[in-house]
């Protein structure tokens, strides 16, 4: 499950690839690092985790046009973690970006 943007969504492993992806292929990070440390925290019973991060991000996207533009923002997100399976699967993120002094790049 992922709020963003003020929509809640239940996009299934594929979607989330098929969305990522081209994300990932047109975009190149000159810098990408973690504006504080990223704060984990497990339920006692060790079936439950949540892990809350703030990165700085800058470099590149190509448009759909094939044009290059600068890109920098900060986000930060929490991500919700169940054991199932002896496995840790993610079933919840919430996230959100700012963007740079100068807008979104």
């Amino acid at each position: 499950m992922i709020a963003n943007r003020g929509e809640i969504t239940r996009p299934d492993r594929k979607a989330r690839r098929e969305g990522l992806g081209p994300y990932l292929e047109q975009t190149r990070f000159s810098k990408y690092r973690d504006k504080v440390p990223p704060i984990v925290k497990v339920s006692a019973d060790l079936s439950l985790g949540w892990v809350i991060v703030q990165v700085e991000a800058r470099g590149d996207r190509t448009t759909p046009r094939g044009r290059v533009e600068p890109l920098e923002f900060v986000s930060a997100w929490i991500e919700l973690y169940e054991k199932g399976n002896g496995r840790w699967i993610r079933v919840g993120n919430v996230s959100n970006f700012k963007p740079s002094a100068g807008g979104e790049r």
